[in-house]
């Protein structure tokens, strides 16, 4: 399957016929079947006290089964699909990268009762990454280094999406209807038709809504890409799946996942180096760095950004009252996932408690740089909406200048 990355760039999605190959379907849905079976026992056992019989499945506007969790040597297909030349062959083509690999692999199913609509939304958050402008111009200039996948296996109209959108802010009139209507249609927004099989890749960046969680059978395989060598530094670098699941699968579709995890380590040490560089005020290591993870020229800023939400993780899991805390409150220290804590635990071994503060405090003048234009920019910090609104990256603070910084 051939695709025009210039597409993406232009419209943020693309729709594409047939992603899941017509003889695959129907036993990709009787597979995934058997792996919502598996996750509802889950679901069931881990329901927490006063919870609804079933637990997630029973109270979940849309729940999700994270299909690597519960995967079998029986429903290996399901893995398999999401290495597909038609999956993760046409994402390495849009992200344009010698490399490229999977980042997440869920399920997206109908509740047990009508929910109604989600809210329309973003899926960023800037004051936790970088500002949304540098984010956006990054994606345009460079490429996107991350891109989002819905393919449901039924006919499927849930998704709705305001074209262009991924590549500007809120408008004034988005952001009243994000503040006051979120949950109705917004103008210029369109549903995406998708039949049984087909697909649809767009930029998670861009305004999106779940138009109607209702109890239609649906099965929406949804996944994430990254590249490796693109341009860009991916907003979204890390995996929601660690190698043990990998035990279920032949012999080549567990290779591919050790290639991921190989090449996920080898930035590692980039970054790692690239950070020991920062501490050790070493100019030219740190510009080397930098040009690995982000080899585009323009928008290497935002990469620096990226980093120093990093390092502040680090620090913090560094912090010796933090680390004697239950593993749920060190994820909740530094706001991660619990399927990817694991890869932010184990990078911060690579540090003392020293070296943690002291690289932190190089990216100091940046981080107030950017905490002041929140203060400008962002008038309620708690709202989801409103952190939409830190858009502009520090002016005129460029790399020379953060090493200057130091």
């Amino acid at each position: 399957m051939k695709v025009d990355p210039q597409q993406l760039i232009d419209d943020g999605y693309i729709v594409l016929r047939q992603v899941v190959p017509p003889d695959q379907l129907e036993e990709l849905r009787t597979s995934f079947e058997i792996l919502v079976e598996k996750q509802k026992v889950v679901w069931e056992r881990e329901r927490k006290p006063g919870e609804k019989p079933g637990g997630v499945w029973t109270t979940s506007g849309q729940p999700r089964v994270f299909f690597d969790e519960v995967v079998d040597a029986a429903t290996a297909n399901t893995i398999e699909f999401c290495l597909h030349e038609n999956t993760l062959g046409v994402s390495q083509q849009l992200m344009r990268a010698p490399e490229a690999a999977i980042t997440l692999m869920a399920l997206m199913c109908n509740p047990v009762r009508d929910h109604g609509p989600a809210s329309w939304h973003r899926d960023i958050d800037p004051t936790g990454q970088a500002p949304l402008k540098g984010m956006q111009m990054d994606y345009v200039k460079n490429g996107p280094g991350y891109v989002q996948w819905n393919i449901p296996l039924y006919d499927d109209s849930v998704f709705w999406l305001v074209p262009k959108s991924y590549c500007r802010p809120n408008t004034p009139e988005e952001l009243q209807h994000l503040l006051t209507r979120p949950q109705e249609p917004m103008p210029n927004g369109i549903p995406i038709e998708l039949s049984a099989g087909d697909g649809v890749v767009y930029s998670h960046m861009g305004l999106h809504w779940g138009s109607n969680y209702s109890t239609k059978l649906r099965r929406t395989v949804h996944l994430g890409y990254r590249a490796f060598g693109g341009n860009s530094y991916p907003i979204v670098d890390h995996f929601y799946w660690n190698l043990g699941f990998t035990k279920h699968l032949p012999a080549k579709a567990r290779a591919r996942f050790e290639h991921f995890f190989q090449l996920q380590m080898q930035q590692s040490d980039v970054i790692a180096a690239t950070f020991h560089a920062i501490h050790n005020k070493d100019a030219d290591g740190f510009r080397n760095g930098l040009a690995k993870l982000h080899p585009g020229e323009e928008e290497r800023m935002v990469a620096v950004v990226f980093l120093s939400k990093l390092a502040d993780k680090v620090r913090t899991l560094k912090d010796p009252e933090v680390s004697k805390l239950p593993i749920e409150e060190r994820i909740g220290a530094i706001s991660a996932h619990r399927l990817n804590f694991h890869l932010y635990e184990d990078f911060a071994r690579r540090f003392s408690v020293e070296d943690a503060e002291s690289i932190w405090k190089r990216f100091s003048t940046l981080y107030e740089k950017i905490e002041a234009e929140i203060a400008r920019s962002v008038p309620n910090r708690t709202s989801r909406v409103m952190r939409y609104q830190l858009t502009d990256m520090p002016a005129n603070f460029e790399a020379e200048d953060f090493i200057r910084s130091w």
